[in-house]
């Protein structure tokens, strides 16, 4: 691999022990994918913050790194494993909170923003097309290379805290132009319309795809934000999608040829649909609803709050969120509304990287195609995946009959 002299010279330790550690780290990648070279980026956002994914052992690694180095580019935190604000009241266990507290502190102390969100693209870390970034957390690395045309691979803790610490990434994967065509093509033959559409879409073509890269094609009506947040997060749990085009939307079908020369195609009809949304489908009471995951945004926080204003609630509900769309929401009111609904806003954490609180939940409803892949093995209980309304709405019913 090529390195700059100033790469050479972090290699060497001229810029002592951490930086060194951490361009071993990249190079060491960079040769197992067949990197040329490096690529200089400033934007990280960092995984494995999370006590429940890093341990003792990422702890400590962090720690010792606080000690002897910071990072030279702008660091965001994704969620951790509790409300650092809030967690005696919601019931998070002792021991893990101050270690979690200690992990963000170690964080903090090398110069990371932090954000605590899986959505860092709603609070200030938006990069621009075709720049070249290291992020984490898997629905956000696949709506900045799809949604935002930013350049990112799959990245884990340790290779992302290297980026921070180095401002490098080795070049391979999709920070290649060869590498970002699409593999198959969909043809959609249904109107996508909500937030739950784009989900059962985004989980069936993830199981479809894998890794590989989705186009599609035939959706009639611009996608919001919301409906891309939901499409991304489920192509990154069923399958392992970290980039998808959809024609006359994302910008790099707007830009050039997005399919590569050798490519399969297959249709999403209602077929297709019902496979999912009979998988995630139950008739019965509702323990608990769960709305932000990916962490809701602003837009979302207002439509919770006006359907639950003067509504109470008779099954336990979640509403996740970063801790700064939680103080818009604070000023515009929804919080008020939503808490005195019976609701609890949790910020910073969800239930994926949080541990689990033994309620005794037996079913769930979300909005999450991620949450309704991951919770029954996290929490060993039946999922039902719906939209918004309808997950308010069975949740101040207390149940929810089987719909579509």
């Amino acid at each position: 691999m090529y390195l700059t002299d100033n790469e050479k010279a972090m290699l060497n330790g001229d810029f002592g022990e951490i930086v060194q550690k951490c361009m071993k780290v990249l190079v060491t990648l960079g040769d197992i994918y067949g990197a040329e070279k490096m690529i200089e980026i400033n934007n990280v956002h960092s995984p494995g913050v999370s006590y429940r994914v890093a341990g003792d052992a990422g702890l400590n690694y962090v720690k010792g790194a606080s000690l002897q180095g910071c990072f030279r580019v702008p660091t965001t935190l994704n969620t951790i494993g509790i409300d650092s604000d809030n967690w005696e009241k919601i019931g998070f266990p002792k021991e893990f909170s101050l270690k979690q507290l200690e992990l963000v502190d170690a964080y903090k102390k090398m110069g990371a923003f932090c954000t605590n969100t899986c959505t860092p693209y709603l609070v200030g870390n938006t990069p621009m097309f075709g720049e070249h970034i290291s992020w984490g957390e898997s629905s956000a690395i696949a709506y900045v290379n799809s949604v935002i045309g930013a350049r990112t691979n799959r990245e884990g803790g340790p290779s992302a805290l290297a980026a921070g610490v180095t401002g490098r990434v080795p070049a391979y994967g999709y920070h290649l132009d060869e590498n970002r065509k699409g593999k198959y093509l969909i043809e959609l033959e249904v109107d996508l319309k909500t937030d739950r559409d784009y989900a059962v879409l985004g989980y069936y073509v993830g199981q479809r795809v894998g890794k590989d890269v989705p186009v599609f094609n035939g959706i009639k009506n611009r996608p919001t934000l919301e409906n891309l947040k939901a499409l991304s997060a489920a192509l990154a749990s069923s399958g392992a999608v970290a980039l998808y085009h959809i024609e006359g939307v994302t910008p790099e079908t707007l830009t050039g040829k997005v399919m590569a020369d050798n490519f399969e195609t297959f249709k999403f009809g209602s077929e297709e649909y019902r496979k999912v949304t009979e998988k995630f489908n139950y008739d019965g009471d509702v323990d608990i609803v769960v709305l932000g995951c990916p962490h809701c945004s602003i837009v979302e926080m207002k439509q919770i709050a006006e359907q639950l204003t003067d509504k109470k609630l008779k099954s336990d509900m979640w509403v996740c969120t970063s801790r700064q769309i939680k103080s818009l929401a604070d000023i515009m009111g929804y919080t008020k509304i939503i808490e005195r609904a019976g609701a609890e806003v949790v910020c910073d954490t969800c239930p994926i990287l949080c541990p689990t609180l033994d309620k005794g939940y037996e079913r769930v409803v979300t909005t999450s195609g991620k949450l309704a892949h991951y919770m029954p093995g996290l929490w060993n209980v039946k999922t039902a995946l719906l939209q918004l309304e309808d997950c308010i709405n069975a949740g101040i019913d207390g149940e929810w009959r089987r719909g579509i």
